[in-house]
């Protein structure tokens, strides 16, 4: 082939592929990246409310078990009090014996009435009649409200859960006997969070509001040593004014938190503060030999430089790697 077709050549494809001509290059910039620390944080429930019996007996019968799921309202567990029939009937007995004691009053007052129009009685004993009818029928009042209090008494034999959630603990069984105010079952609602105990030297570093990472839960690999995953993201919601034991307390909000049991801990990446770092595209390094490299352009050429990565994040929604070692501010990275 003579040099003026190989000419013609080369020209054609610099026409046709221009974008061959000049590979591609990223220009090394510092970035601005979270600091982060691993730490565990454990589900906890926002309120945990314990049944308690409102009066005392026996227990009869237990609705419910650890782990159950009630909402507000539900029928925990009920007790008997004997001695609560035996004033039942006590009451109804009363109350008989007043009726017949106001009919026989009524009775009276009627009497004396006719008598007084016939004028064969005093007013002072139609008076005397109709006060005695007024007291039984006070009377009767008074007990028939007695009976309504033993009955509502009765009632509070059924203990009910005080919130919507889950069944923690379950402390008696049936046939305790227990006193006024005793727990019955404890129970979890209100939703859940991840609670975290951070040293107290990043206690000036955290801030409500930031975003944090979520590992996935304990088990989940297939592997006991495999890495933890992310596998979902939280906020940081509160931050304790207080540092107990040189530890200071937060809560993560985190969606799906009502499958975990209650008091399972799992990784949580928190920020703690920022750093400058240098990276570059994944797609720049190549690994030869367990070694990664990265092509720099130069006045002189392209070269390789062996470099030392780092972890991994995004730089406004774009991957970057970052680069200990290797690479500086202002080097011109070749990209493939």
């Amino acid at each position: 082939m003579s040099g003026t077709k190989r000419a013609l050549i080369a020209l054609f494809a610099l026409l046709a592929f221009p974008a061959a001509a000049a590979a591609a290059e990223f220009v090394v910039t510092p970035a601005v990246i979270n600091e982060t620390k691993a730490v565990f944080g454990q589900v906890e429930s926002r309120d945990a409310v314990p049944a308690r019996a409102r009066i005392g007996g026996t227990v009869q019968s237990i609705k419910v078990d650890e782990g159950s799921e009630v909402a507000e309202g539900d029928v925990v567990a009920t007790i008997i009090d004997e001695k609560i029939a035996l004033e039942r009937q006590a009451a109804d007995a009363k109350i008989q014996a007043l009726a017949s004691q106001l009919k026989n009053a009524q009775t009276d007052l009627d009497r004396a009435e006719e008598l007084l129009k016939r004028g064969t009685t005093t007013q002072s004993q139609v008076d005397q009649a109709r006060t005695q009818v007024e007291v039984l029928t006070n009377q009767m009042a008074a007990a028939e409200a007695e009976r309504a209090v033993i009955a509502a008494r009765a009632r509070e034999g059924e203990v009910l859960a005080p919130a919507s959630g889950r069944v923690l603990q379950v402390p008696v069984t049936q046939g305790s006997v227990v006193l006024p105010g005793e727990e019955i079952a404890l129970v979890a609602g209100g939703g859940y969070f991840l609670r975290l105990a951070l040293p107290e030297r990043h206690a000036a570093e955290i801030t409500e509001g930031a975003s944090v990472l979520v590992g996935d839960r304990p088990g989940a690999s297939a592997s006991p040593n495999a890495m933890t995953k992310v596998t979902g993201t939280g906020k940081l919601v509160k931050v304790y004014p207080q540092i107990q034991d040189g530890r200071v307390l937060a809560d993560v909000e985190v969606d799906g938190l009502g499958d975990y049991f209650v008091g399972e801990r799992t990784l949580v990446w928190i920020p703690v503060g920022k750093r400058t770092v240098v990276s570059a595209p994944p797609d720049a390094v190549a690994t030869r030999h367990g070694v990664d490299y990265v092509r720099v352009a130069t006045d002189e050429g392209e070269m390789e430089v062996a470099v030392v990565l780092g972890a991994t994040f995004d730089d406004d929604g774009e991957p970057r790697v970052e680069v200990l070692t290797g690479l500086q501010p202002g080097d011109r990275v070749v990209l493939p």
